[in-house]
């Protein structure tokens, strides 16, 4: 996947996150954004890797966000690996 595809479905994930009114404190919480700062940040690749960082920490969120918009949830791991630093996780 290339990266600009990664940035396109981490974005949708945002707006998702955002939409998602028991979610989005948790990000803000994870990350140390403000609102603000977040519409400020939005198309940046460090705050669109953070955001796809933070959905896979969770199962049910990935599979929650990939139904509402209609993204294979699989999608999200490439995606992260297409980011900088991707190559370098390790699950085991």
């Amino acid at each position: 996947m290339k990266q600009e595809t990664a940035e396109t479905i981490a974005l949708k994930i945002l707006v998702w996150i955002v939409g998602n009114d028991e979610i989005l404190p948790i990000f803000l919480s994870s990350t140390g954004l403000g609102e603000d700062d977040l519409r400020a940040r939005a198309g940046e690749t460090e705050l669109l890797t953070a955001v796809l960082d933070f959905i896979t920490m969770n199962d049910e969120w990935v599979n929650d966000c990939a139904t509402s918009i209609s993204i294979d949830p699989h999608d999200f791991l490439k995606a992260r690996q297409s980011m900088p630093g991707g190559a370098d996780i390790h699950w085991t």
